[in-house]
């Protein structure tokens, strides 16, 4: 058995354990609905991170919205209701008991830096993709050292859950009227983390399917084996498949330029 596969089965089943525990992140709360809610900071408020917010927002989750754009994210805020507010990217970074970031990927090398002291050792759920015709350099590096593991140089100390990046933002809106019929491909190293970012992806309405570590993140992402809607047993079909190819093998490729 590889060390990868060795890896995977340990974070796996320590997820299993953790998520029938306590709580998991120190600031979840019991709703009157006796539902735990979590604050979630959300950096980047565009297609996938607004429509993420505002189901969130409407299971009863606290949300603070930060873009480059703090006068959107008022008005954003002011839609989703009482459970929603703005503020700037350090202050949803601080609000958050987990982190989303939903922006263009050339903006992680700047998000790292300004985050950095805020995000060490915090969830990080990241919606990322890179790609070259948007994003130059930046995103053919990272797609040579796969972009989960990229995402982890860009954002260090983050415990980072690679997320939402392989299915269209309008189905992200309307999965919770069929729950847990479509999966939610997920990848992450730190067990915790995952157990954090599942709950709030079951909210969404998908059922998470963890297929590996970040080593495998790089198959998140639109136009791979992993991408569009499919049954939580066919995302395992599917990620065993990649994993028994020695698809997390790669080399690494340098640091980002």
């Amino acid at each position: 058995m590889s060390q990868d596969r060795r890896s995977f089965l340990k974070i796996a089943a320590a997820v299993g354990v953790t998520a029938a525990s306590a709580p998991l992140v120190q600031g979840v709360r019991a709703a009157d609905s006796g539902v735990q809610t979590m604050r979630v900071g959300v950096v980047g408020t565009g297609r996938v991170g607004g429509t993420l917010a505002a189901v969130w927002a409407k299971a009863g989750h606290e949300l603070m919205l930060s873009s480059r754009t703090l006068a959107d994210d008022k008005a954003l805020a002011a839609k989703l209701g009482a459970n929603a507010r703005a503020g700037t990217p350090r202050e949803a970074a601080a609000f958050g008991d987990v982190v989303l970031i939903s922006v263009p990927y050339h903006a992680l090398p700047e998000l790292g830096k300004s985050l950095a002291d805020l995000i060490r050792g915090k969830a990080v759920i990241d919606t990322c993709n890179p790609f070259v015709s948007r994003d130059g350099d930046i995103a053919t590096w990272a797609r040579e050292r796969g972009a989960g593991l990229a995402s982890a140089e860009l954002l260090p100390g983050a415990r980072i859950v690679r997320a939402f990046n392989a299915i269209g933002h309008a189905r992200m809106a309307i999965a919770h009227e069929q729950p847990g019929r479509i999966g939610m491909p997920i990848a992450g190293d730190d067990a915790q983390a995952i157990a954090v970012a599942s709950r709030l992806i079951r909210d969404i309405g998908y059922e998470p399917v963890l297929i590996g570590g970040l080593a495998l993140g790089k198959h998140l992402m639109p136009g791979t084996p992993l991408a569009g809607e499919r049954t939580p047993d066919e995302i395992r079909r599917v990620a065993a498949t990649l994993s028994e190819s020695g698809a997390s093998h790669d080399a690494p490729a340098p640091g980002p330029r």
